[in-house]
């Protein structure tokens, strides 16, 4: 019978020190993303709560940003074909919702890297002269985060359980652990079927050039279903930490 912690618990190739001190380095960045799509609710161990969704995808300031830019653009491009007025009318919205957030005092880093998402596509289309292009940016960060997410997967640092395990506090100890490695493991292979969903629902739209329903399926598999799996993944991890009312989260 092998002893908890045993060699046979662990995933193969386990790590050396060196290893473990980057990845716990790598882990600390991850989880501060990880709090800003709300799973350190999880470690928390908050209940879900119907504002859960809403709070995933930024709050309603977080959503009118991230969703407004792209209805603009695909309103008036629809409307007028001309790609200029196309792209500067998002482009000036990025600009107001950054003010906004200056005058309020409030966090910019939302603001400024969606008037800088905002801008580089804006300049992708008007290169080409194609309004399809807009949407090219999100194609190639889809890829990079679907393939980074999957090499993780492949290596035996997946990416989501280097987030989660720095928010609960345990570090790498999770990989030591068959069922939490599997679960984790699991979870992130499930982020990198979002990802690869996007590309494949959108790219044969982008190369039949149908800008409309281009722009209709981007905002709709964009920061909607992106909180819709946040949420997934808060419940995901939860049940996989349970929480013990004497204690923190997995500890029994």
């Amino acid at each position: 019978m092998a002893a908890p912690g045993d060699a046979r618990d662990r995933p193969e190739h386990a790590p050396a020190s060196a290893d473990a001190a980057s990845a716990d380095v790598l882990a600390e960045g991850l989880a501060g993303a990880a709090r800003r799509a709300g799973l350190d609710r999880a470690a928390a161990g908050e209940p879900i709560r119907g504002h859960a969704l809403l709070a995933a995808m930024g709050g309603v300031r977080g959503l009118v940003e991230a969703l407004l830019p792209g209805i603009v653009f695909l309103v008036v491009f629809t409307v007028t074909r001309d790609l200029v007025p196309s792209v500067i009318a998002p482009a000036a919205l990025g600009v107001v919702f950054l003010l906004l957030r200056l005058a309020a005092r409030s966090q910019t880093s939302p603001a400024i890297g969606g008037l800088v998402g905002i801008l580089l596509s804006a300049l992708l289309a008007l290169r080409t002269g194609d309004g399809r292009d807009f949407y090219l940016l999100g194609f190639w960060t889809n890829g990079a985060y679907g393939v980074a997410l999957l090499v993780s997967v492949l290596v035996g640092w997946p990416l989501l359980g280097l987030a989660v395990g720095a928010l609960m506090g345990e570090g790498t100890a999770w990989r030591r652990q068959r069922v939490k490695y599997r679960a984790l493991r699991l979870l992130t292979l499930i982020w990198v079927g979002f990802f690869a969903l996007r590309l494949v629902v959108q790219l044969p739209l982008y190369f039949a050039d149908n800008v409309e329903a281009l722009g209709v399926t981007r905002l709709i598999m964009g920061t909607p279903l992106y909180g819709l799996l946040v949420v997934l993944s808060f419940l995901f991890v939860r049940g996989l930490y349970p929480r013990d009312v004497n204690g923190p989260a997995g500890q029994h």
